[in-house]
């Protein structure tokens, strides 16, 4: 069992939430439980991650897209709904966005590079004057396809791959989530490889112009593993047991034309 506070101020510092710009409110959105002996981890806060964060007996609930983008200007519907379910079950949110995406340690974008092996390992993608993914070298060239299928073996969901870089991938950048507007920083990088999330319609035309690999995993796919990695923390620094609520959401199966 740990203070919720204690939790908080773990998160926040580890994570710096209140230095880095994003238009998620990031932090503890809603308030409950004061003592917290078990934490739900998810990839969205939504009332399915809190029906079953609930049933587990859990207090806390930590997502990477939380409820509260740019605050709240109404409290009814769908805003309502969510937060008289958090407030009637005692149920802690706390969202971390940006903060988990680009963090050197337990963020989803370092995560999917060690998943790949890589070295030399150095912050890459602008994103608002923030560098908020990675780049780095395998250390055996592969293919595009290879690394998509090395990543679908652990992640799951089916990736989708545009071929239309080099045939051998030695150097690969990574920005997770729907971040396919950057596949043109990862050819002026010269980069053999881009790995992102979501397969937004621009940017196939894009790959093919700058001559670019690019690897799909779905969005929901490439934002998994940040929040396992703040579950792992919390385990390590303060007793927490957490556990990960694998809900889903679109995979790059779900996109056709």
């Amino acid at each position: 069992m740990a203070d919720r506070d204690a939790i908080v101020a773990l998160l926040d510092q580890t994570l710096r939430t209140a230095t880095i710009k994003d238009s998620s409110c990031n932090g503890l959105q809603v308030q409950g439980a004061g003592e917290v002996c078990r934490v739900a981890l998810a990839v969205d806060a939504c009332i399915e991650a809190y029906e079953k964060a609930a049933a587990l007996r859990c207090q806390m609930l930590i997502v990477h897209h939380g409820l509260i983008w740019d605050g709240i200007k109404h409290v009814t519907g769908r805003n309502h709904q969510h937060l008289r379910f958090l407030i009637e079950h005692d149920l802690n949110l706390y969202a971390a966005h940006l903060p988990l995406d680009m963090h050197e340690l337990y963020g989803n974008n370092i995560e999917l590079a060690r998943l790949l092996g890589l070295r030399d390992v150095q912050p890459f993608g602008s994103y608002h004057d923030m560098l908020i993914g990675y780049r780095g070298v395998l250390a055996e060239p592969t293919t595009a396809s290879a690394i998509a299928a090395r990543l679908a073996a652990k992640l799951g969901g089916k990736p989708i791959v545009l071929r239309h870089g080099p045939d051998s991938v030695k150097s690969v950048g990574i920005v997770s989530g729907g971040a396919g507007d950057m596949i043109e920083q990862a050819a002026t990088a010269k980069l053999d490889c881009y790995v992102t999330g979501e397969p937004m319609h621009f940017t196939y035309q894009l790959a093919r112009e700058v001559c670019a690999n690019v690897v799909y995993l779905g969005h929901y796919h490439s934002e998994t593993l940040g929040v396992q990695a703040i579950g792992r923390l919390l385990s390590e620094q303060l007793g927490v047991e957490s556990v990960f609520l694998d809900i889903g959401a679109f995979s790059a199966a779900d996109y056709t034309d």
